[in-house]
This record gives structure tokens, C-alpha cells and sequence, in this order.
């Protein structure tokens, strides 16, 4: 594949071949293999104009790990906080070499202006763009989701994942629709009316306002975080309130099926959509999935610039 933009580019074949191409990487890590050597001589660039932890960071070990060269090229501090283009930034990065620019970027669509722009011959992979998407989150879930609920299975065929908190702001909702339902999952979104997009009936999705009446038969539930940092206006009354009708604890994820497990993107705003109760519970996967994406990554960017004879 060229570039990693939106789920919703992505076949059922697509993303089994992703997840289990991580699969096969993660396996060969486990086994103390250490570095694995198919992109030595790339150049791989984290370009990165919003805050992040999890996922530079683990951009970053994928790429290490393949034996990439890593440059991370953070907008604070550089020449984009006086006033540098994202055009002008690509230029400089596509005259450096880089064979993969990894964007985050506070607005939608900036990593399709990128891969569509001429400015690089190289690749994108879109880490989060506004509002937009964040595909290679939702195939660090999928991939998670199929290790604990369809283990030796390709796709998610029948699994029913539950999708609770502030949607109207979240690409990790959206791309995991589009991935999920690729995936053959049942999908179910969960949030108060204020906090839904315009147009989420026309997602392939149920949607509810009522968290114990959508977690009753789900195999797994998604907490999002709410984003305050991207809100200008009052979408719920306290905070309190929000966590008393949206917030997980354990009461509430006993009435799921049995074996079912409990997701979050992360970062966690504890005692406000989940307690700790229940992000430190057996049935949390949450410090997992933080693991499975940095093989998930190293897949997509070994599919990219390593891979020679799979193409997505």
C-alpha cells in the first residue's frame, strides 16, 4: 500500500492482511529476535502538530524495531510555530529523504492534502487528523478485539463491541466503525444526544443513549475520553452527571457476556467515563493495546516500505 489514510480504504482482505502481518511481527519479537532488519536504510518521520504519547511513541519503537531510521519533528519549538506551511514543512522533509511521513494534525483531511499534494514521493499514514480519523488505532483494537474474542479467526464476524462517550469529536469512533464493521462486527454507539454527530444515523451503527441497555450482550466495550480541548460550548451539565449516566464501573460491565473485555484509546480520564476499579480489572485490555500497536504499526509500515510481495 502507498499511503494509510482512512479505514474505510481498507477491504476485509486489507486489514486481515494488516492484522495478521502484525501478528507474524509480533510473534518474531516475542521470540527475543530484537531488531528485524527490512527497513534498514529508510527513513521514517513522525510529524507531529498535536500532542501525543502513545502514539508517536509507539511510531517510533515500530519503526526502530524494523530498523528504520526515526526522525521525530514535533510543531513546538520548530519552524511551524513561526509560521511555517504544512507545504513548506513537507518540502523540507521530502528534501531530508523521508521514505514515510507519519502526520498528526489538528485538522481533517491535512494527511489526504499530504499524500494527494505532490509535495513527497513518500508515504502517509494519517496518526490523527481533527475530528477526521485515526486508522491505525482502530487496527490496534481490531487486532485486539480478534486475540481475546475470535482467537484463530480472520476476521470479527458476530462479535458485538460497544461504543460509549464523546463521539461528535472522536476519529477513534469513526474509524472503528468503518474498520469493524469491514471486520463483520456489530456496532453499537453510546453517548448523550449532544455528543453525536450530525449524521450518525447514516453509520452503519446502533446508536442509543442508554450505556446498560447497549452493554447487555456486547462482547467488548470502547470508552472514549470527552474532549474538552476541542469543545467551545456546555455538551452536558457537571462532569458529574455525564459520569454518573456514561461512566463504566463494575455493576455496569457485569451485564455484558461473559468473557467480554473492556477498551480505551486512551488517555484515561479515571472516575469520569471509567473507574479504576475497572481500567485495572482483569477484563481491561487497555495496557495491552498499547503493546499490540506498536506491531499493528510496524505492520502497516513494513506493508508500505518493506513489504514486497503483500500489497494492500
Amino acid at each position: 500500500m502507498k499511503h494509510l489514510l482512512s479505514t474505510a480504504d481498507l477491504t476485509r482482505d486489507d486489514a486481515i492482511l494488516i492484522l495478521d502481518t502484525a501478528n507474524q511481527l509480533a510473534q518474531a519479537t516475542s521470540q527475543g529476535v530484537g531488531k528485524l532488519p527490512p527497513l534498514r536504510g529508510r527513513t521514517v518521520v513522525n510529524l507531529f502538530y498535536e500532542d501525543s504519547t502513545r502514539t508517536r511513541i509507539s511510531f517510533e519503537a515500530a519503526a526502530k524495531r524494523l530498523s528504520a531510521d526515526v526522525i521525530n519533528f514535533a510543531a513546538k519549538g520548530s519552524s511551524v510555530s513561526k509560521g511555517e506551511s504544512l507545504k513548506d514543512t513537507a518540502l523540507t522533509l521530502e528534501a531530508m529523504g523521508a521514505d514515510a511521513i507519519v502526520l498528526r494534525h489538528g485538522s481533517s483531511g491535512a494527511a489526504n492534502t499530504l499524500a494527494n499534494s505532490g509535495w513527497i514521493s513518500g508515504s502517509v499514514v494519517n496518526a490523527g487528523d481533527g475530528t477526521h480519523e485515526h486508522p491505525t488505532q482502530a487496527l490496534l483494537d481490531a487486532y485486539t478485539l480478534r486475540r481475546h474474542l475470535r482467537e484463530g479467526a480472520g476476521d470479527l464476524a458476530g462479535a458485538t463491541v460497544t461504543i460509549v462517550g464523546d463521539i461528535l469529536h472522536s476519529r477513534v469512533a469513526r474509524s472503528n466503525v468503518h474498520l469493524l464493521k469491514t471486520l463483520g462486527a456489530n456496532v453499537r454507539l453510546v453517548a448523550p444526544p449532544t455528543l453525536l454527530p450530525f449524521g450518525v444515523d447514516t453509520w452503519d451503527a446502533d446508536v442509543s443513549y442508554d450505556l446498560e441497555d447497549a452493554l447487555v450482550g456486547a462482547d467488548a466495550v470502547m470508552m472514549l475520553r470527552i474532549q474538552q480541548e476541542r469543545m467551545n460550548a456546555a455538551y452536558f451539565p457537571t462532569i458529574h452527571e455525564y459520569s454518573q449516566r456514561y461512566g463504566l464501573n463494575q455493576v455496569r460491565v457485569n451485564l455484558m457476556n461473559q468473557g467480554s473485555i473492556v477498551m480505551h484509546p486512551g488517555p484515561m480520564n479515571r472516575g469520569v467515563e471509567i473507574t479504576s476499579e475497572v481500567a485495572d480489572s482483569p477484563q481491561s485490555v487497555i495496557v495491552e493495546q498499547v503493546t499490540n500497536g506498536v506491531s499493528v504499526r510496524m505492520a502497516v509500515l513494513y506493508l508500505m516500505l518493506g513489504g514486497n510481495e503483500a500489497t494492500v
